[in-house]
This record gives structure tokens, sequence and C-alpha cells, in this order.
């Protein structure tokens, strides 16, 4: 699917000429239900281009859409945009769900969409802005899992399997994962073994329906899951994106300004050596990274018998505590770069299995060159002109939807679901379903591993490994099940 070319000379028409035909500042009912969807890997400038995005059309409202950043609490850390910051631009959805409670796409969907609609009937524009892509598929697709499950439970007369539910918190993340398993090795073999938010999810739809995951994925469902051919509003995506490189030495230029902004005082509020870190606002890359330097903090702190050591202060004069500052610190930046790979991979997913219509704008010279207009220029006028088209034209003639033909159609509900990849190159590296196999295949990463296991003398090949070799891939095992082998296995 090819990327659209964006026309970066197009004038900026002046801010009030830009209405939203959603209805203007009259308000009334709105004339077409029109949504902005800006999408990309963590510190792409999603937040601030929606920002930006403001001084161009009348209305403009922001939707949060990034899990982590609708807790209360962590703000440096989970990089909201301040309140100072964000030029009288109302946002909603941000830093207003308690830090212990776990907030699923559901819940997401479920405050969402009065939010939306409150911004379409005032006759505003909704933006919504966030980097986790499971929250805005649960928003603008019509289908969710949970409403299957819900529908389950309605029409089912047993006990919802609590004594599965209230073992679900006492048991850790390998033991979920080896239940699940057993459980459902179809589901099991959809994820990854480190997935824990993922694996609880599948354990906690097995509790509440007494169905099994695997098999809330079939037929009119597996074909109805991820698309966005019937979608809730009408749509236009915004894929903010960046060279590797250059977004890996954003973020860790990033996380450093964090640190001098406050992020060990926020984490020191919220630590708890026996916490739970696989729910609410614990999960946020950047809390457990630290957990080693607190233990060391605190152990030091009893010591000293002080209520509070000065962080600055313990670290000139304590070699200990400096050396694991910085391996805490250079795990958060290891952490938030592989965070940004994966994000680049699902909306890679989105376009080219679920066949969204996104409208790539790399912001690889805007991040590269703080200063000056080049993000002005490379991103926000491009983007102001997609977003422009996009406002004005008959509400029928797209849903953020990829044009696509028929064989195209049946190739996307035929995606493959099942299969589970493990390349033993890369260390078992566990890859799901075909397209991320092949997109992994491509990587650099892989290709030089390939090229130090040509290296090596053939007698220290396997035979698989050699034939593998010959076609430019490695040794690699698969495990595919289908629903059907699933239900004879148990």
């Amino acid at each position: 699917m090819a990327t659209r070319t964006v026309d970066t000379a197009a004038p900026v028409e002046d801010p009030c000429t830009n209405r939203n035909p959603n209805g203007g500042r009259g308000g009334g009912a709105p004339v077409a239900k029109k949504v902005v969807v800006v999408m990309g890997a963590t510190g792409a400038g999603k937040s601030r281009l929606a920002i930006d995005l403001a001084s161009h059309f009348t209305g403009v409202e922001v939707v949060n859409a990034d899990s982590m950043q609708v807790y209360q609490g962590l703000d440096v850390l989970t990089n909201k945009v301040p309140l100072s910051e964000r030029n009288g631009v109302p946002h909603h959805l941000l830093g207003t769900i308690d830090a212990s409670v776990e907030f699923t796409s559901k819940d997401f969907r479920d405050l969402s969409i009065p939010i939306i609609d409150d911004i379409l009937y005032r006759g505003c524009l909704p933006v919504i802005v966030g980097g986790t892509n499971y929250y805005i598929q649960s928003l603008v697709s019509p289908f969710l899992i949970d409403d299957v499950v819900e529908d389950v439970v309605s029409c089912s007369m047993r006990d919802s399997r609590g004594e599965l539910r209230e073992d679900l918190g006492s048991v850790d993340s390998t033991a979920s994962f080896d239940s699940l398993k057993e459980l459902d090795p179809v589901a099991a073999n959809r994820i990854h073994p480190n997935d824990h938010r993922k694996i609880n999810r599948y354990l906690s739809l097995y509790a509440s329906s007494g169905v099994l995951p695997s098999n809330l994925f079939q037929g009119e469902v597996a074909e109805k899951w991820g698309r966005a051919d019937n979608f809730r509003y009408h749509c236009c995506f915004i894929w903010l994106d960046a060279s590797l490189p250059v977004l890996d030495r954003y973020v860790k230029q990033r996380v450093d300004c964090m640190i001098d902004a406050g992020l060990l005082d926020e984490v020191y509020d919220i630590y708890h050596p026996e916490a739970d870190y696989t729910r609410g606002l614990r999960q946020a890359i950047g809390v457990r990274e630290f957990e080693a330097f607190f233990r060391c903090y605190f152990s030091k702190k009893e010591d000293s018998k002080a209520c509070r050591l000065d962080f600055s202060d313990s670290l000139h004069s304590d070699d200990d505590l400096k050396i694991l500052l910085d391996e805490a610190t250079d795990k958060l930046k290891a952490n938030t770069c592989k965070l940004a790979r994966r994000q680049r991979r699902r909306l890679n997913r989105l376009k080219t299995c679920f066949g969204w219509d996104l409208h790539h704008v790399d912001v690889t010279e805007a991040l590269s060159h703080c200063a000056g207009d080049s993000w002005q220029t490379k991103v926000v006028e491009p983007c102001v002109n997609i977003v422009r088209t996009f406002l004005f034209e008959r509400a029928n003639s797209s849903t953020g939807v990829a044009m696509v033909g028929n064989d195209q159609c049946q190739k996307l509900v035929s995606r493959d679901l099942w299969t589970q990849y493990v390349c033993e190159a890369c260390g078992n590296q566990i890859l799901r379903g075909a397209h991320e196999w092949e997109q992994h295949k491509q990587g650099r990463r892989h290709r030089k591993r390939i090229l130090r296991f040509k290296k090596r003398s053939p007698s220290s090949c396997s035979a698989d490994q050699q034939q593998h070799l010959t076609t430019g891939e490695t040794s690699c095992f698969t495990i595919s099940l289908s629903p059907a082998s699933a239900d004879r296995s148990l």
C-alpha cells in the first residue's frame, strides 16, 4: 500500500477560515462525525502536534489515548503535557484515573465515546492522541472482545469461575503463563510469554465467561477483530514517524531531561518493595527499572534514621547509589526504545494487516534539528493540509480505510494469527504470525546474525540451519495450532 505524498508547499490558511464541518462554534447536532487521530511511537511529538493543530482549526479538543497518561500521578515519567503548555486547548482523560485501577481498552472506550460525542455535538473537533494502539482500535471499531464476553456471561447460568479470578492476583507472571498454556494452548500461542497484561486478560476472560479465549477469536469474530471497515467515526489517521537512530537519540535525551525534572521524586512516592508491578500506573516503563536503586536507597535511609535522604547529596557521596542510578537510567532508555519499536511494528500491522489508511508524516528532520522552523514546515504544515482536506471532503468519500480489492480484503480476513515463530539465531525470540516473522527477517539485527551463522563451519550447523541459510533465513521452529486442534488437545 503506497504511502500518501503530502504537498508541503501548500499555503496555510488563516485559522479562522478552517471551520469545523462538525457544526462550528454554534453547537447543535453534528453534520458528520469527523475525528482526527494522531498516532506514532513515543517521542514522535503527537501531543505537540495536536496542540499546534488547535491554532489552525476552531474547536480542537484533545482526547488522550495513552494507557499510562490516563492515570493520576507520574506526570514527568509519563510525559504528560503540563497545563502551561496546552495553550488553552481542552484535554480529556489526561491524569483522571486512579493509579491503582486496571484501566482496560473497554474502560477507555466506554469513557471516551461520551466525551467524543459531546465534543462533536458542540460542533468541535476531537483529536485523539496516543501511542496505545489497542485503545484506539477499541474506540473506532464497533467490535470489542469484551462485548462478546459480556454476552456470553449474560446468557450463561453457570458460576463465573470465582475461584480462578481470586487466584489470578496471587500467582507470579511465569505461573500465569503456564496456567494459560495448560488451559488454552492456542491462546497462549498468540501472545508473548512476557506480555503479562494480556496473559492476565485472557485468564480473566475465561474466569468471567467460562469460554476459552481462543474460541472467542473464531468465525465472524475473527473477521471483525481489529478490522476498520466499519468505523464508529469518520476518521483521519496521522502517523508521526521517524528513523530509529534519530528517535532513539531523542528518546534518550528526553529521559535525561526527565531525571533533571524530578523523575526520581515521582518514583519515590509510588515505590513499594511489595507492590504489584503488573497493574495500574506501576506498569509504566520507568518504575520497575529503579527497583534496585530504591532498595539500596531505602536500606541506607534506615541506617541513617532520616525521614528522607536528599538524592543529590546521596549520589555525590555514595558510589553504589550512583552506579545503580546509572544502570536504572540505561534500562529506562533501552526499554523506552524497545517500546518505540513495538509501537512502530503495531502501526505497520494496522496498515498492512488490517487495512487502516494511515497518513505517514516523517518527523525525522524535525527531531534532528530542534532549532529553526523544521517542525513547522516539515510536520505542522503537512498535517494541517491533511486535516483540512479531510474536514472538507464529503463525509462518505472515505472512512479512514484504505481502498482495497476483494482479493486484498480476503487476505486481511484470513491473516495468520495462530502461528508462532521462534528465531533461534536471535536468542529464541518469539514472533507472532507470518507478518511479524517476515518483518523480523528483514531487520538489521537478524541479518547480522545470519552473516555470523554463515561464517561458521558447516559442521557446527544443523541440517535445518544449513537449509535455511541457503534461502537467507536462519533456523527457526513454528508452533501452529488451529482452534479445532486445540479443542482436541484439551
